[in-house]
């Protein structure tokens, strides 16, 4: 990005995503929103990369929302668009196919909940504060909604969103939002380990699965059950498939292409 607003860094197979804004907390911004959407294509687009990483720059923020700085410019609409960049970026991390990680160092807040809402996994430092402040300016976290009401507990969310009241690190694991929480001096290393706990999978299965996993959300039962009956036959075809098969029998490590 020409404002460096958003640092894209590839760290052997992992592809980090850095909001570069610690001087205001890492809020959101035009700049921001399309150096995130950059970074997921750009990850996408490199075949030897397995896994996102998306985390704010510094210490005291991961991101705290929307730049209030010039609400004017926040609050403003192109009315003659049906869709929001914000939104877009959402929906550009659901259709994704590679997982994603969120490193989470410092204050999570409004739209920087959604952030930690679209990856697929989330590690946060203990002391870290949360929440969903925009009934307090007279907005509402429209966007981050339509993520967060799948992966927290309905009775939260209320309280979360009617109150805008903050939460601590623990209340967000409880909550579902969180894999892992840890001391700040640990928070690398513990990202770390599960960065390895997933370039060395099938990329194939991974790949595939998250696809699937997309796909059936919003399907009953029975259509789901159907769909993935045929999305299972389909990737025993893999030559992935084929080797992790084959290296079990030979009690080795499989090499995987990929494909």
């Amino acid at each position: 990005m020409t404002d460096n607003s958003v640092i894209l860094e590839k760290r052997g197979q992992a592809f980090w995503i850095t909001i570069n804004r610690p001087d205001k907390r890492n809020a959101l911004n035009a700049g921001v929103i399309a150096g995130i959407a950059k970074g997921y294509r750009d990850a996408h687009d490199d075949k030897d990369v397995r896994v996102i990483v998306l985390t704010g720059a510094g210490d005291k923020a991961f991101c705290a929302g929307a730049d209030l700085q010039n609400s004017g410019a926040a609050f403003s609409m192109d009315f003659s668009r049906p869709n929001v960049d914000y939104a877009d970026l959402l929906r550009l991390s659901q259709d994704a196919t590679k997982p994603a990680i969120a490193r989470v160092g410092g204050v999570c807040m409004a739209g920087g909940m959604g952030l930690l809402c679209m990856t697929d996994m989330a590690v946060a430092a203990d002391h870290v504060v949360f929440g969903l402040p925009e009934v307090k300016v007279g907005v509402f976290p429209m966007q981050v909604m339509s993520l967060l009401q799948s992966i927290a507990p309905p009775r939260l969310v209320n309280e979360w969103a009617l109150t805008g009241e903050p939460f601590d690190a623990r209340a967000a694991q409880a909550a579902g939002l969180l894999n892992y929480v840890v001391p700040s001096a640990e928070l690398d290393a513990k990202v770390d380990w599960l960065i390895g706990r997933i370039v060395d999978k099938s990329p194939t299965a991974i790949r595939r699965g998250k696809y699937a996993m997309r796909a059936i959300a919003s399907m009953s039962f029975d259509e789901s059950i159907a769909y993935t009956e045929s999305q299972i036959a389909l990737l025993a075809m893999t030559e992935d498939a084929k080797e992790g098969l084959k290296a079990f029998g030979e009690k080795r490590k499989p090499s995987w292409t990929g494909r």
